[in-house]
């Protein structure tokens, strides 16, 4: 492979800006570009800033979960889809291409989007933007509580995107980049897939409560980073605007972590761009290639597991198809369906 030379990655903490009050589409697009417009002057001064500091220049950026809409709250699942939901060819996504652009860096974020093969729908969305300007990487969530994922539409999605499109690796020249939305950190299948596949750097948008104390998500961060051997670049929300939620509940501790499970950079609270660090693919590449006990993926066994993953599973796929059909669901229905779950393995004496 060729060699990569270090260069420094950005979890730029930013606030969220709620839709929830805006009356329509047109004035939630005009929200989400103005702000999308503030972001380019942001990156551009802390990418500056960050060179003249380390040396290094700044080539991959994160962008915090949901940073242009905020959470749907209890808007229904089309009433938001139409409202805040960003087409896949959209103005907002351009818009981001040439911040991207105009930075020369990838740009990583999520958000909420439409698409076209399931209308009434929407599923959340991380992204990977090139300097290009094009999108590079597009993952969406797979285990969400309150919204439709792939895996509900599982067989018509499979079909239509293959299992290239469920668990997405972008192989660029700054290193191969996987995305891990929010709190799916928790869930070390979902890193391991994509580890499996050949990424080597995590870029993860989260919104999630700041504490003195251990989160689980922190804990998280640094076992994926670990164990998979690869960067985690995190960047959490500096807040949520326009909600009635207090603001800063959701702040601080933007990330980079290194491929030993190492903080390299950590912000407090607040917007900011503290949470930078140096990235070497290189030596990254270096270490899955030792032999050794930490070479975890070279000493993957993964048809011990087989077996019981190919079982039946706790959260049935398809919830959202019916006799062929997608259904739209209510927001109570993801609740109704873990509550079924429950009943189920309760009777079948696994919890």
């Amino acid at each position: 492979m060729t060699a990569i030379k270090p260069y420094a990655a950005l979890a730029l903490q930013i606030a969220a800006r709620s839709v929830e009050s805006l009356p329509d589409r047109a004035a939630a697009s005009a929200q989400m570009l103005a702000m999308i417009g503030e972001i380019g002057p942001k990156l551009r001064a802390s990418s500056i800033f960050i060179q003249q500091y380390g040396g290094s220049p700044v080539r991959l950026a994160v962008l915090p979960e949901y940073f242009l809409t905020s959470y749907p709250g209890r808007i229904s699942i089309p009433d938001f889809a139409e409202k805040a939901a960003l087409d896949m060819d959209g103005p907002e996504y351009e818009a981001l291409g040439e911040v991207a652009a105009a930075q020369n860096l990838y740009l990583a974020g999520n958000a909420y989007e439409r698409d076209p093969h399931f209308p009434r729908l929407y599923f959340q969305t991380s992204f990977v933007v090139a300097p290009s300007g094009k999108v590079v990487l597009r993952y969406r969530r797979l285990n969400s509580m309150f919204a439709p994922t792939p895996h509900d539409v599982w067989s018509k999605y499979l079909d239509i995107y293959g299992l290239d499109g469920v668990f997405p690796v972008a192989r660029t020249e700054i290193g191969n980049l996987a995305a891990i939305a929010s709190e799916e950190i928790l869930y070390p299948e979902i890193a391991r897939a994509h580890a499996l596949r050949g990424a080597e750097i995590f870029v993860h948008s989260s919104s999630e409560i700041g504490s003195p104390l251990a989160t689980p998500k922190q804990i998280a961060r640094r076992a994926r980073a670990f164990e998979n051997i690869a960067y985690v670049v995190s960047a959490n929300t500096a807040g949520i605007e326009g909600t009635a939620m207090p603001l800063a509940s959701a702040d601080g501790h933007s990330v980079v972590i290194d491929y030993k499970g190492v903080p390299l950079a950590e912000a407090g609270p607040g917007e900011t761009f503290t949470a930078f660090a140096d990235l070497d693919v290189s030596a990254l590449r270096a270490q899955r290639r030792k032999p050794g006990m930490t070479n975890f993926l070279a000493r993957q066994r993964l048809e011990l597991f087989a077996p019981v993953y190919g079982g039946p599973s706790p959260q049935p796929a398809d919830s959202l198809i019916a006799d062929g059909a997608l259904v739209t669901p209510d927001r109570d229905h993801f609740l109704r369906v873990q509550e079924q779950v429950i009943d189920r393995l309760s009777k079948e004496g696994l919890i």
